[in-house]
């Protein structure tokens, strides 16, 4: 009786400690609320702009996810690829329609941002006696180049 007990309680251990493993996806409605407050910092959105934004950036999100789950249970379809880019580059194209001016351009930037990884300002380093240096991030092919 108490190996039955030692073993479920182990099972048990084990199927806990490989749930708490596994990352949380994120929910669309989360998704949509971080891409859309990042729009409205850096385009100066006015609310209908917002709204709308947030009702193309929803749909594309709830659409995103389920491809992922599919292709996360191996039940994706070949163009399943081409149908997650393809609804990305709708919902810009979207966006891009409803945008005035100067937004336009810094919406570039934004997307331009997201394809080199968000992460396009220049990084500090401590170099020699505490001084600061500026590191410029490379991105793109060249980032991938072996320095000499």
């Amino acid at each position: 009786m108490r190996r039955y007990i030692l073993v479920v309680a182990l099972l048990l251990a084990v199927n806990l400690h490989g749930k708490a493993q596994q990352p949380k996806m994120p929910t669309a409605q989360e998704m949509t609320v971080k891409n859309v407050d990042e729009l409205e910092k850096r385009l100066k959105l006015t609310p209908t702009q917002k709204s709308v934004i947030y009702n193309y950036v929803f749909d594309m999100s709830k659409q995103q996810l389920e491809l992922i789950k599919r292709q996360q249970a191996g039940t994706s379809k070949e163009d399943d690829v081409t149908k997650f880019y393809k609804l990305q580059n709708d919902t810009n194209d979207n966006i891009r329609t409803i945008l005035k001016g100067d937004q336009l351009p810094e919406f570039e930037k934004v997307l331009e941002d997201r394809l080199n990884g968000g992460n396009t300002k220049k990084k500090k380093k401590k170099g020699k006696k505490g001084k600061e240096e500026e590191e410029e991030v490379v991105t793109g092919i060249s980032g991938l180049k072996l320095k000499p």
